[in-house]
């Protein structure tokens, strides 16, 4: 499991008079609010229906008995795992935690003891599921730390099975503890040898009061009416500083998300003049297209606008699938068409109002809040909302009543391409019921793919693909379940090359070297790209192209052969490697327009879907380091 990490102060308060939560030491009623221990990094939000149901739905199949009842309102925020996790809030108690476990592909229910007693105080415990009772004997030592061992057994369920999550009652039904079994009821009532329970939290037996129910999220606004406007007004402050200073025109970047919502509103309360920019990926979610087209008549401002189309489904024939650490897909997809969308619409750049929270990661807790984007050369962002909670976004929509995606009350708790690798596993697996056809789509081209390069249906089942290298729990799963992780060596690259004769000394002076492609290289698309001249001055003829890099020569033969000379081995293979690269641009270019942004010179256009080097290249090759076709090229 990954540490807890502090990206902000941990924020949340419950009113006990109100019985809401609260963003600060004091609610509106005047009343103190308590603070509640959260693991951090603390960014709390609001539980919808579907959050609510489906851990009342886990709870009855693991208990026989819902958690929680259906008159409150209830607070998640998100754990650190190696899926997603996360902490159930509710009458200002941490009750319990909500996980998808990866192994077993199911969610469990990880009662804390406030929600153990939530649910057996009230209730004949022989009427439950999962619950084991010990001897008075057993008690002190449990309570000073040990796990419940099979002979201080006094009662247990018998349809208990190894794993499952338990809870601990003393003789006369008082929770003691919460934990997982090691072992089944039914051994536990052998009273044999062995660890029956692997204690995880403990307390001394208490009754239990629940403050009275009926609160609301309308209830939960009033609530913090002060810490909203004053989160608010310090937005809207540094949205007017901002645009001020920078001489640009001012646009929004709306990715159809509750934070760019929120960021859109406060600009709309701080200036008229202002456009929306709006990246379809072509890997968007239905709702979220259709969102931010509302979103932009509502508010009545143009939504500059470039579908990605096919591009991703085109590009990850030669990419393969995405993954965490080599996402190509939103250089293809995402910042390309943005850079584009710049470059045609706004001839001196622009100022763009983003919404990125600190809260979200470690990256974005570090970045500052006005920054150039290194990706989109004529852009300078900047992040209104960046000391703000998912709390602050939600409470701030609701309050103005603002029209976020719907997808949200689906169980969806991030809102961007339906299938990024840094989605949880979760979210892909409930795709199958929000959207049966689109997570079809993905399974069949995984399993064609997995099966292509020697690989078992477990490794998309698991969702290995997402990783390069797997983080250690799912590492560990794939040892058990003997997935392989390692391609056929004996699989081709869709586009492969080899220097065939290594680097040698040059009868000419200097050394020389001879590559191949596996494949025939169109050399007239070479030619309508230009794209060699990233590398040097390159001059066309029947069959071969000759290119001169100062006194370095290259050749590339319309058989796929290439050849390199210079006066240094080092120099000869970077001239080769930039060939190479060079090549492989012009022969699978997606036309994604990063390498535009990218060109200190402004000499690449995308033309008719790919890109092109016009007249005045200086050939410094900044265009070749950023282009996702020989970043991410598998």
């Amino acid at each position: 499991m990954s540490k807890p990490l502090y990206l902000g102060e941990l924020l949340l308060h419950w009113c006990p008079s109100c019985n809401v939560p609260v963003l600060g030491k004091k609610c509106s009623c005047g009343s103190g609010a308590g603070q509640v221990t959260i693991t951090p990094p603390g960014d709390i939000r609001p539980a919808f229906g579907y959050e609510i149901g489906l851990i009342n739905s886990v709870s009855t199949r693991q208990f026989n008995a819902p958690l929680l009842p259906e008159d409150r309102v209830v607070v998640l925020n998100k754990s650190p795992y190696d899926d997603r996790m996360e902490e159930i809030i509710v009458d200002g108690e941490v009750v319990g935690n909500i996980r998808f476990e990866l192994e077993p592909l199911k969610w469990t229910l990880l009662l804390r003891i406030a929600g153990a007693r939530r649910i057996f105080d009230s209730a004949d415990h022989s009427s439950l599921k999962g619950w084991v009772v010990i001897d008075h004997g057993a008690e002190k030592f449990i309570l000073e730390g040990a796990s419940v061992l099979a002979p201080g057994v006094f009662d247990a369920d018998p349809d208990i099975t190894e794993t499952d999550e338990v809870v601990v009652l003393t003789r006369d039904g008082k929770v003691l503890a919460t934990g997982r079994a090691r072992m089944s009821g039914a051994r536990m009532l052998e009273r044999g040898k062995g660890v029956a329970v692997k204690v995880r939290t403990k307390e001394v037996p208490a009754d239990i009061t629940v403050p009275s129910g009926g609160q609301t999220w309308d209830d939960v606004v009033v609530a913090n009416e002060r810490y909203l406007e004053d989160f608010a007004e310090r937005s809207r402050s540094f949205i007017r500083n901002v645009a001020s200073s920078v001489d640009r025109p001012v646009t929004v970047s709306y990715s159809g998300g509750k934070d760019s919502l929120a960021v859109l509103h406060l600009v709309s309360e701080c200036m008229d003049d202002y456009e929306l920019l709006f990246a379809d990926t072509g890997i968007e979610f239905p709702e979220t297209v259709q969102n931010a087209l509302e979103v932009a008549g509502l508010y009545g401002k143009p939504l500059r606008s470039i579908s990605s189309g096919n591009a991703f489904w085109d590009s990850i024939v030669n990419f393969g699938p995405p993954s965490v650490e080599a996402r190509w897909c939103c250089k293809v997809c995402k910042l390309g068409p943005i850079t584009q969308i710049i470059d045609e619409n706004y001839e001196d750049g622009c100022l763009t109002f983003i919404g990125q929270r600190k809260y979200e990661s470690d990256t974005r807790a570090k970045s500052e809040s006005v920054w150039k984007n290194p990706w989109v050369g004529n852009q300078v962002a900047a992040a209104p909302i960046q000391n703000w909670t998912a709390m602050h976004v939600w409470l701030y929509l609701f309050k103005n009543k603002l029209p976020y995606n719907p997808l949200y009350e689906k169980g969806f708790d991030r809102i961007g391409c339906w299938l990024c690798p840094s989605c949880s596993l979760a979210d892909l697996i409930r795709l199958k019921d929000t959207h049966p056809e689109m997570e079809r789509k993905l399974n069949n081209y995984l399993l064609s793919y997995a099966k292509g390069m020697g690989l078992s249906e477990e490794w998309v089942q698991y969702g290995l693909w997402r990783w390069k290298k797997l983080p250690p729990q799912l590492k560990e799963i794939a040892s058990r379940k003997g997935i392989g992780l390692i391609p056929r060596s004996d699989v081709p690259a869709v586009l492969n090359f080899t220097v065939t004769s290594g680097y040698r000394p040059c009868k000419q002076g200097g050394v020389s070297a001879e590559g191949n492609f596996n494949t025939a290289i169109d050399l007239e698309k070479l030619e309508a790209t230009s794209m060699l001249e990233a590398v040097g001055s390159a001059s066309y003829m029947e069959g071969v192209v000759s290119l001169l890099h100062g006194e370095d020569r290259a050749q590339v033969f319309a058989s796929g052969t290439v050849t390199a000379r210079s006066d240094t081995d080092r120099k000869a293979r970077s001239l080769m490697h930039n060939v190479e690269l060079s090549v492989r641009r012009a022969l699978l270019c997606s036309g994604c327009g990063v390498c535009v942004g990218k060109c200190p010179h402004g000499k690449i256009r995308v033309l008719r879907g790919a890109a092109v080097i016009g007249e005045g290249c200086t050939h410094c090759g900044k265009c070749i380091e950023v282009c996702p076709v020989v970043r991410f090229t598998p």
